[in-house]
């Protein structure tokens, strides 16, 4: 039983680990210790330079959030997305900005053809509804098809992300000195966002942040 529409039974929520309290300002990653209202930066953002301003996201990539990520990303479970969307911007709270333009982290046409939906985009314009602000489903294209990334290394991810990603011609004018918040589900490594973010900065974007339905961690 659930008290809602698309909520978790009491096991469920038990075993999904939100993200709550001191977190990276960079990536969203879960830190240990209180917040003390300091931005803080986990181990990876302290070794490598993120090309977006600040971060967040709504759970650790383990557990059941795990499930429900992939549940999204290859079961069709499209009715992750309401109660993801809320996590997401109660999240997006301390990163949020005005005149912000929300856009997803695109796949490329091939990948999309396959799975016949972007869940990133799902996510995105769910976000960009529930916190009422603009979204572009189609600013940033994905004009390289790139070699799946699990068993890559951090270098080797980041060369074979290096210029897949540009920003929509016919688009561009919507990112001009404005910021953007990119949406994904799950960062790894962060080389997807990164190059996402600097097709945007590339592109005229005032500035980048990142919103993430899940953040995969070392100790998670």
């Amino acid at each position: 039983m659930v008290e809602s529409d698309f909520g978790l039974c009491g096991p469920c929520w038990r075993d999904t680990p939100l993200i709550s309290g001191l977190c990276c300002d960079i990536c969203g990653a879960n830190l240990p210790g209180d917040d003390t209202g300091h931005a803080e930066r986990c181990d990876d953002c302290l070794k490598i330079a993120r090309p977006w301003s600040r971060g967040r996201a709504a759970l650790i990539y383990s557990g059941n959030a795990r499930r429900l990520v992939l549940s999204l990303k290859h079961g069709d479970r499209h009715d992750i997305v309401p109660l993801a969307s809320k996590w997401m911007a109660q999240a997006a709270k301390p990163i949020l900005q005005t005149d912000a333009l929300i856009a997803p982290v695109p796949l490329h046409w091939t990948r999309l053809l396959t799975r016949r939906f972007n869940q990133a985009a799902l996510l995105s314009q769910a976000v960009a509804e529930r916190i009422g602000l603009a979204s572009c489903p189609d600013l940033l294209e994905r004009r390289r098809k790139t070699p799946t990334l699990k068993k890559m290394t951090y270098d080797q991810r980041f060369d074979a992300l290096d210029g897949a990603i540009t920003v929509h011609k016919g688009r561009k004018h919507r990112l001009v000195n404005r910021s953007v918040i990119l949406v994904d589900d799950v960062m790894t490594s962060g080389a997807t966002l990164s190059a996402a973010a600097q097709a945007c900065l590339h592109a005229g974007a005032k500035d980048v942040n990142v919103l993430l339905l899940a953040r995969a961690q070392k100790d998670a």
